[in-house]
């Protein structure tokens, strides 16, 4: 690690080394490397005069590029990717002459871009789907589990703990939908010339536009992809990358719901995120365990969300047939998205595999609040016995009123309760009432949607990347 230089901290905390590698210089020259191959390949099968001699050439330095050449030569002519022509025509001697053959800068950057940026998504929704597998075993597992409900984060009707992480997962689920959609569909920019018109194959295949047409088609299916974009100008549709990059909003929004409500169960005591033996919560309050984890995917989740904008501005300000003053932004934007959103994935596959669930802090908390939500079943009960409405419910309101005035006030236990049962208008018995207002009474279909959710949308995706699951995350800090 160098100490006297910036360094980013998506590679140094934050993003896998898979992903990493990804929009990495190696990963973008070696795959410059191959789409040249692909174009010598095409070219010399729709008739030019390019052989097999030049073509082995080529494929046996797709791997060993010569970095120190490239480098050298891009000080002299300031332009990568001729630099890259110039070294692997050193390497290739032969092909030299059919490196490149009829092809713009942007045949290999932009399709190399397209290629990386697919790549990157379906790492993205392998671990999603891992995060989503975790989430799934922990809703089976706490499907039927009472928790207090909270809407304006005030104590409401109760739920399960299970069926609240299905909030979090069915979030998710959509977000795996846009990933499906953008991948169901993957194209190329393909083989179209300096301004999209594909002029130059035109004049290399003397006019023969089927040819041309051909070309354009074999270029994408020996880069192993079906379709090229039907027109394009010098790039690809800068759109796309907007489609993409709101796609890792969106996942990163879902996890940020997700950390912003474990870090309040974490106040409340009734779950944590994992936290190690050795962890330290504060360097000065020892006893602290602060939701580390959870407040480093919402950071992250912050500028993912944040740099979405980037790629919108982009695609609606490239004049005509394109400029250039997406190319420095792009490279950024891009992807430290794709980064940033992997370190989101993996701190969320690491805090999701080993949730922790305190079941007497929750039910302690219900037992705080059910006493109120049970007096409407209290006063249907009691009038079903003869009772008088009005006076049960001004009586009831009063008695409400005066336990939590002790609950806030004197900070007391709830008594409501026990104020119902030495009021002589009320008929229940000790063991009716507590038998009656069970948690589990007040749950609703909670564990049902659970089941249900899970075996109709959930199962079947897992089930389609079984050989996926069981994913392992290690945090770099």
């Amino acid at each position: 690690m160098m100490h006297n230089r910036y360094e980013t901290p998506f590679n140094s905390r934050y993003a896998s080394e898979e992903m990493q590698y990804l929009f990495s210089p190696d990963k973008k020259f070696k795959t410059w490397r191959k789409l040249w191959i692909a174009l010598a390949e095409a070219e010399k099968e729709l008739g030019l005069a390019i052989t097999d001699e030049q073509i082995e050439e080529l494929k046996a330095h797709a791997e060993d590029i010569n970095y120190e050449v490239a480098e050298a030569r891009e000080k002299v002519v300031r332009h990568d990717v001729m630099s890259h022509v110039y070294a692997y025509g050193e390497q290739a001697p032969k092909a030299k002459p059919i490196i490149h053959l009829g092809a713009t800068s942007c045949y290999v950057g932009d399709n190399t871009d397209l290629i990386i940026m697919y790549e990157a998504l379906q790492l993205l929704q392998k671990k999603l789907v891992n995060v989503m597998a975790n989430l799934a075993g922990f809703a089976k597992q706490y499907r039927d589990m009472p928790t207090l409900g909270f809407t304006h984060y005030q104590p409401a009707q109760l739920t399960t703990v299970g069926k609240r992480a299905c909030l979090w997962l069915e979030e998710l689920w959509m977000d795996y939908e846009q990933l499906e959609n953008i991948l169901k569909v993957k194209r190329l920019r393909g083989a179209k010339g300096t301004t999209g018109t594909q002029a130059s194959f035109m004049e290399l295949f003397d006019n023969d536009g089927e040819k041309v047409k051909r070309l354009d088609q074999l270029v994408a299916e020996k880069m192993g992809y079906e379709a090229t974009y039907p027109v394009t100008g010098q790039t690809y549709p800068r759109k796309f990358d907007t489609i993409c990059l709101n796609a890792l909003s969106l996942i990163a929004q879902s996890c940020y719901k997700f950390a912003g409500d474990l870090r309040l169960l974490q106040n409340l005591k009734e779950m944590e995120e994992p936290f190690e033996k050795t962890q330290i919560g504060s360097s000065a309050m020892a006893y602290k365990r602060n939701p580390m984890r959870s407040e480093r995917i919402c950071a992250l989740a912050r500028y993912v969300m944040c740099n979405a904008l980037n790629p919108a501005m982009t695609a609606s300000t490239q004049w005509f047939e394109r400029t250039l003053d997406d190319s420095a932004n792009k490279r950024i934007a891009v992807s430290e998205s794709f980064l940033a959103v992997d370190g989101i994935l993996q701190i969320m596959i690491n805090v999701t595999g080993g949730m922790v669930v305190y079941p007497k802090t929750i039910h302690s908390r219900i037992m705080s609040e059910l006493p109120f939500m049970a007096t409407e079943m209290i006063l249907m009960e009691e009038v079903k016995r003869g009772g008088d409405r009005q006076e049960l419910h001004e009586r009831i309101r009063v008695h409400s009123m005066a336990a939590a005035a002790q609950v806030k006030q004197e900070g007391k236990p709830n008594d409501l309760l026990e104020r119902v049962l030495a009021d002589d208008h009320f008929k229940l018995t000790e063991e009716e009432l507590m038998g009656a207002i069970k948690p589990e009474n007040f749950i609703g279909r909670a564990p049902q949607q659970v089941d249900d959710f899970l075996a109709e949308y959930i199962d079947p995706i897992l089930q389609s990347h079984k050989a996926e699951l069981g994913m392992q995350a290690q945090l770099s800090v």
